[in-house]
């Protein structure tokens, strides 16, 4: 079984160029926190965005340091700056 899963962990499409991957742990955590958030309400609801965002922003950060090609490190980038802009927008008094 835990071959099975490396094996998963690494599939990527297309092989040479990788533009889409398994989710790695802190995209799967940003997954999951959205899901949640959407599912619940009051506190709950906040906690799972603030660990949403929080872990899409470690996301964004390692992409667009240690991305696989262009194009990742691209999407980082441009992830961060959704990121950057949301938050900016969400937190206005």
């Amino acid at each position: 079984m835990p071959e099975a899963i490396h094996r998963l962990s690494q599939w990527s499409w297309p092989a040479r160029f990788a533009i889409v991957q398994f989710p790695n742990g802190p995209l799967l955590t940003a997954l999951v926190a959205s899901i949640v958030g959407h599912a619940t309400h009051a506190s709950a609801h906040r906690l799972a965005l603030a660990i949403f965002y929080l872990a899409l922003g470690v996301w964004a950060y390692a992409e667009a340091l240690h991305g696989d090609n262009w194009f990742r490190r691209l999407l980082g980038l441009a992830i961060g700056a959704y990121l950057i802009v949301r938050l900016n927008h969400d937190l206005r008094p």
